[in-house]
């Protein structure tokens, strides 16, 4: 799972993300999730010295890109009759897939039960139980919130939804990906040569991977990770799972320290490379998209752009950089 050529950019076949499946599940995420700003930002593209799209997914009820995803795989669940007003969805988060999660069921008429580690984003998870969840804090880390939750879902029969596991949630995180070449198709948008996408579970990844090797077939696909939590990086170069002592980065929503087997084998022939960045280069880049946006870029969000600036094999063309969230973790 090394670095692709333009020449060797083939992906595995899923029916959740076919360039038809995806347009499909475009049709079912709201409006709040969908159609976010869009567009070349000027100081930026100066910075980079190459135009930069922003795509900013933060605007909506959850802060975060995972609105759209959260919703598809909950409609799903309930239309199987997986999930009902007795019988709870069980998921680990650390904190915007659960508030996802949350919004989603709430909508649904579905209990809840998110599972977050004891030092999770105050902010998230006061927003977890303000959309009517069960917040249950386990674990010193959002791996350890992960088995806890598995453990609950199996002691009790409940379904348990993973992020990056369930391909409904990448298939959503992909409807972004079809809003951006929309817009290019429409003359609204430059093509675009390099996407930044932050990897914490996977599935922003592979919805954006899945979208874009189809649609924009000579767009470069970069994933990008804290050097202090690399578990994805290091499985994807591999090709094998590669867990880690620690995840410690202050970017909550990419500390990943055990990758989950599915979203890395879907990231398989989407992925064109993986990078790692510090902490200073995150919080450096959290703090200029803040002041150059007008807005809360979270320490995860600012993954994308740190990328950016980091990649020493960018294509000529325009970068993707997707401001995946806004929940920044409070002040101490």
């Amino acid at each position: 799972m090394s670095a692709t050529s333009p020449a060797d950019r083939s992906s595995r076949p899923h029916p959740d993300l076919t360039p038809a499946s995806i347009r499909a599940a475009a049709d079912t995420v709201p409006r709040q999730f969908r159609l976010t700003p869009q567009y070349v930002h000027d100081g930026l593209s100066r910075r980079l010295g190459a135009p930069v799209v922003i795509k900013v997914e933060c605007a909506n009820p959850i802060g975060a890109f995972k609105g759209r995803g959260t919703w598809l795989a909950i409609q799903r669940l309930v239309a199987t009759g997986a999930v009902g007003r007795d019988r709870p969805v069980v998921v680990a988060s650390s904190g915007n897939f659960g508030q996802g999660v949350a919004y989603a069921a709430r909508a649904a008429g579905v209990p809840a039960i998110v599972f977050c580690d004891e030092n999770a984003n105050a902010s998230k998870t006061n927003r977890i139980r303000s959309l009517g969840a069960d917040l249950r804090l386990s674990g010193r880390d959002f791996d350890a919130a992960r088995a806890a939750a598995e453990a609950h879902a199996v002691a009790h029969g409940a379904t348990l939804l993973v992020d990056g596991e369930d391909v409904a949630i990448a298939a959503g995180a992909a409807t972004l990906a079809l809003e951006l070449t929309d817009a290019t198709a429409a003359g609204e948008l430059p093509a675009l040569s390099n996407a930044y996408v932050p990897v914490g579970n996977g599935a922003l990844i592979v919805g954006v991977g899945a979208w874009l090797r189809e649609a924009a077939p000579d767009c470069r696909i970069v994933g990008v990770q804290a050097e202090t939590a690399p578990s994805m990086e290091r499985s994807w170069r591999s090709g094998s799972i590669i867990e880690t002592a620690t995840a410690d980065t202050y970017a909550d929503g990419i500390a990943t320290r055990v990758p989950v087997p599915a979203a890395l084998a879907l990231m398989d022939g989407r992925v064109d490379e993986m990078l790692l960045v510090g902490e200073a280069a995150l919080q450096e880049a959290q703090t200029e998209l803040t002041a150059e946006l007008g807005l809360t870029a979270e320490g995860s969000a600012a993954a994308s752009w740190a990328g950016a600036l980091a990649d020493g094999d960018r294509q000529d063309g325009t970068s993707l950089v997707i401001i995946t969230g806004s929940n920044a973790t409070p002040a101490s």
